[in-house]
């Protein structure tokens, strides 16, 4: 239902820090109609190019100030994810995405106070990294 909002278009980019490339980021807005505690996304996962990046090297931040693990995220509460507002999702690799075009795929899953079952929202992209 809110496949359109999972990971915005030209968002894609390599994450440079001190000159080195650390990883990459991209964003999505939330699969519901309404904010909801970080505590309550029940899972990010991202491909690139077929091949599943592992859980403990992705990163998430709805301010790009404070990052959590997804690990990290099942206790926050402090920090709210609103209806509207990206949230940051890195992937933390040693180089990023390599120039070219790059199939990229982010699934996102959330619970909600009033839905028993969790709600999945999957968008694959081709981006370009120069």
């Amino acid at each position: 239902m809110f496949d359109n909002n999972v990971f915005l278009e030209n968002t894609c980019k390599n994450i440079v820090e001190a000159g080195n490339v650390t990883g990459f980021e991209l964003k999505t807005n939330i699969t519901y109609y309404r904010g909801i505690p970080l505590s309550m996304v029940n899972d990010i996962g991202v491909e690139v190019d077929g091949e599943k990046i592992a859980r403990e090297h992705i990163v998430c931040s709805v301010d790009e100030v404070a990052w959590f693990t997804l690990d990290e995220m099942e206790t926050v509460t402090s920090y709210k994810w609103e209806y509207g507002e990206p949230l940051t999702v890195r992937v933390l690799k040693d180089g990023g995405l390599s120039n070219g075009s790059h199939e990229i795929a982010l699934d996102v899953v959330v619970r909600t106070a009033y839905i028993p079952v969790p709600l999945a929202g999957r968008k694959v992209r081709t981006v370009e990294i120069a």
